[in-house]
Formats: C-alpha cells, structure tokens, sequence
C-alpha cells in the first residue's frame, strides 16, 4: 500500500467472471483493508448481496459476462442495496462501453489491464462520490 493511501473499511462486492482477474482485485483490495465478497457472475452476486447482512458500499462489476450484463446486475444491486455506489470494469475502451449501453458520465468506469494504484485509486475516488454520482476520469 502506498504511504499516502488511507486503508479502506468499506465493504465492496467483486462480480467479474474471469477467475484470475476476480482474485487479483479480491486480494488487492484486502491488502487494503477491505472487506471483500466474491461472484462470478450476476446470478451469484444477487445472491451474495442477499446472504449478506452487513451494507455493501461499491459494487465492481464487469461490464461484459455471459448471461447477463454488468448494467443489468449493477441496476438490481442498487436497487436492493440504495446508497450502492458502482464501478464498471471493462477490457474494451470507454467509448466502446458506450455503446454496449452505458451512458456517457453516468457510470464510474476503469478499463481493463489497470494497475493495482490506478483500481485503488478509483475505487476510493467512487467510494468518496456521492451515491449515484458520477465520478470523472
């Protein structure tokens, strides 16, 4: 962990389906102090956020997965969990996530390879946002 970067205590839910990026982020952000749950997929992270008794404050989702897409899985989760901030995680740019359906400045995203200091980042950047807003960059 960088010297200036504060550990986090917040909860986050990882929903990706490629298994080695999954773990990747899962171990990063525990090396940073949070707590972290796991899911495959949409199916798997509905069920994750409703066995999970504690708040849940960012949802990672991968913007493209078999069987359903990130916005549709971010969508449910915030509507279950209000105050659920989101972040988009994608290989393709963000002018291709667009035109999978997300909207320009609606949605905190962060293209795929990142840096471990480019997800921190982020990831306190979104937790730091308003719920529901948007973060730039």
């Amino acid at each position: 962990m960088r010297p200036e970067a504060r550990p986090g205590t917040e909860t986050i839910l990882v929903v990706e389906n490629e298994d080695p990026v999954r773990e990747l982020i899962l171990d990063v952000l525990r090396l940073h102090g949070y707590t972290v749950l796991a899911a495959a997929d949409g199916t798997a992270a509905f069920e994750v956020a409703a066995n999970y008794p504690g708040r849940i404050d960012l949802a990672i989702v991968d913007v493209v997965m078999p069987g359903m897409t990130g916005q549709v899985v971010a969508r449910r989760l915030a509507a279950e969990r209000p105050g659920l901030r989101i972040l988009y995680v994608s290989g393709y740019t963000s002018e291709e996530v667009r035109g999978l359906g997300l909207p320009p400045g609606s949605a905190n995203f962060l293209q795929k390879p990142f840096t471990i200091e480019a997800l921190t980042d982020k990831v306190r950047d979104v937790l730091a946002a308003p719920p529901g807003g948007a973060v730039s960059g």
